[in-house]
């Protein structure tokens, strides 16, 4: 294993340090004589069901946006809005229930892929408004451009302006305004449902002065169509990085004083090895020297066969129930990100701490969305159509004053076994960010931390993981002991459960809701079940996947050694536990 392990390594180290370009990532909606599928980027829902539905359209002025909300007004469709991305990991996006190769009439995807064409800097007043279907990194670059930065976004540029705000996506500050990118939205336009005599639809125009902002800068897109934002702008910084690779014996103590001291610091742990990243990452002066980027290591373009290879191992080790294999490729990838500074770049490679550059090149990253023709042979190593890496992506945002607790019982589980957290530290560890308090109805409403946790999917929905039962416990410490928030565009549904009581101003948003879509022409049948907790029927295997909490062995998989048994730290979980017998 040793020998294979750094095969992977050296073939890693041989592609990060070329200059090249993967293919693109599929398109989301795939369309035929019958109808159209609306998939993920990872080409599967929660649920393993596809989404189906009549048609698309591609709007590309406001005008023709408010004529397809009009049409579907007109013709009392189901709506949901779609980016060229989806990146949304729930099924937010998707308008129906229907899982039938014969589309559901009654639902119609509106695309924002062709609404792209506008972004209007006003830097008198530090501000720049964008169509919903801007790229993130297109804005970035524009303002840059202007000698100006937008403050937060998220690490992932591959999300839309309107993609990014509706889901809450972050990055990680407790300073200023905060790591939410909706907490630096100044205003927005959104398109409803109207009456006959006012043509079906209408374009209403948001300030912060209007209390409907609250409620439509996070709106999961059910309070209508976004059609253009308004962001708040700083003048242009330069930021500098250095990651400190620590042991994390103190870990606890080193949480809040990290978020305090550092304007966009976050934590990344590595729990099998002990380990714990500390990023040192402050703004500094434009003219502070220094031309680096931080290209992302997770986010870079990788040659399909070694993503093929990576998934292949995991799978071997899973089948085999071979825990030390997994450790062998963390402790491969832990020392490589080391090595590498997780893909922070002085110029064309990393030579040393500590890396600065400009505020547009440091935070966002995504280089395997780059196109070349002359690469088919790389990709983003979770692009569906390679069959690469396959994880499930948990994310739980605590408030502050609840999170120690939480990390005091992880380690507690780890302590355990720590060769059962292996599987986490092939990916991220433990990312663990900061966003601050912030007024949208289904933003934070306290000073919040934020922890994102990746781990092995299989292919098959009927196959239990290694070590599930140790993820389902960690889960459900985060959501259900210390009431930890979902992030909108993340997780497995078991994170949403009893969410509306999780938000101060839920009813407001709901009011909001009733207001701007009366007829719910924007809700659907995940987010009914998801926001007002109307729960489907528990089914053999439910908890396999996440969409269910086990509460008999018929959940999880009795007859491949999988029972519900009760958690080992948090004894209140119930969780798929392997044995080799129903009994205790």
């Amino acid at each position: 294993m040793a020998n294979h392990s750094c095969f992977l390594l050296n073939g890693i180290l041989l592609i990060l340090m070329s200059t090249i370009q993967a293919i693109p990532p599929p398109n989301p909606v795939q369309c035929n004589s019958t109808g159209c599928i609306l998939h993920n980027s990872y080409a599967v829902w929660g649920d393993r069901k596809d989404c189906y539905v009549s048609g698309v359209v591609y709007p590309a002025t406001e005008e023709e946006l408010r004529f397809a909300v009009a049409n579907a007004n007109k013709n009392k469709q189901k709506v949901k809005v779609v980016t060229k991305f989806s990146h949304t990991i729930p099924k937010l996006a998707c308008p129906t229930g229907t899982a039938s190769i014969q589309a559901d009439q009654n639902a119609t995807l509106i695309s924002t892929e062709k609404y792209r064409s506008d972004i209007n800097m006003d830097a008198a007043n530090m501000t720049v408004t964008a169509d919903s279907g801007v790229p993130l990194r297109d804005l970035i670059d524009k303002v840059e451009a202007a000698g100006l930065s937008l403050v937060a976004s998220p690490y992932w540029e591959g999300v839309t302006v309107a993609g990014l705000i509706s889901t809450g996506a972050h990055g990680s500050s407790w300073w200023g305004a905060g790591g939410a990118v909706h907490d630096h939205v100044i205003g927005l336009s959104l398109i409803i449902p109207a009456t006959a005599s006012e043509g079906y639809a209408k374009v209403i125009s948001l300030n912060h002065q209007d209390p409907l902002l609250n409620a439509a800068k996070v709106s999961l897109g059910m309070l209508g169509v976004i059609s253009k934002v308004t962001f708040s702008l700083e003048p242009a910084f330069k930021r500098s990085i250095t990651y400190n690779f620590a042991s994390d014996d103190h870990i606890e103590d080193q949480v809040f004083d990290h978020a305090k001291k550092h304007e966009f610091g976050d934590i990344q742990w590595y729990p099998s090895r002990q380990t714990v990243v500390y990023r040192y990452d402050d703004r500094v002066p434009l003219s502070t020297a220094g031309n680096g980027v931080n290209d992302f290591i997770g986010f870079q373009p990788n040659a399909i066969l070694l993503s093929q290879s990576v998934r292949a191992s995991e799978k071997s080790f899973e089948n085999a129930r071979n825990v030390n294999g997994k450790c062998t490729l963390a402790s491969s990838f832990v020392a490589y990100k080391k090595l590498t500074a997780n893909g922070l770049k002085n110029n064309l490679i990393f030579t040393g701490y500590p890396v600065v550059g400009r505020q547009g090149k440091m935070q966002t990253s995504g280089s395997c969305l780059n196109s070349s023709p002359a690469r088919i042979d790389q990709a983003c190593s979770w692009d569906p159509r390679i069959k690469g890496l396959f994880f499930y992506e948990s994310t739980a945002i605590f408030p502050a004053t609840k999170f120690i607790d939480f990390l005091r019982d992880v380690r507690k589980l780890r302590d355990l076994k720590p060769e059962n957290f292996c599987g986490v530290d092939i990916y991220n560890g433990f990312l663990i960010r900061f966003i601050k308090a912030s007024k949208a109805y289904l933003g934070q409403s306290e000073d919040s931390v934020v922890v994102d946790f990746n781990y092995y999917r299989a292919d098959d929905p009927s196959t239990p993981r290694l070590n599930q039962d140790v993820w389902e416990e960690v889960e459900q410490m985060a959501f259900i002991k210390y009431g930890a928030r979902p992030h909108w565009a993340k997780n497995r549904n078991v994170a949403f459960l009893d969410v509306q009581n999780k938000y101060p101003n839920f009813n407001r948003f709901v009011a909001a809701k009733e207001q701007l879509d009366p007829q719910n022409m924007f809700s659907s049948e995940w987010s009914d079940q998801i926001l007002f907790g109307r729960q489907s029927n528990k089914a053999d295997g439910c908890a396999l996947e996440g969409q269910c909490i086990c509460s008999q062995d018929r959940h999880c998989s009795p007859e491949k050694g999988y029972f519900c048994r009760s958690g080992l730290v948090y004894t209140e979980a119930r969780v798929c536990r392997y044995s080799m017998s129903a009994v205790h």
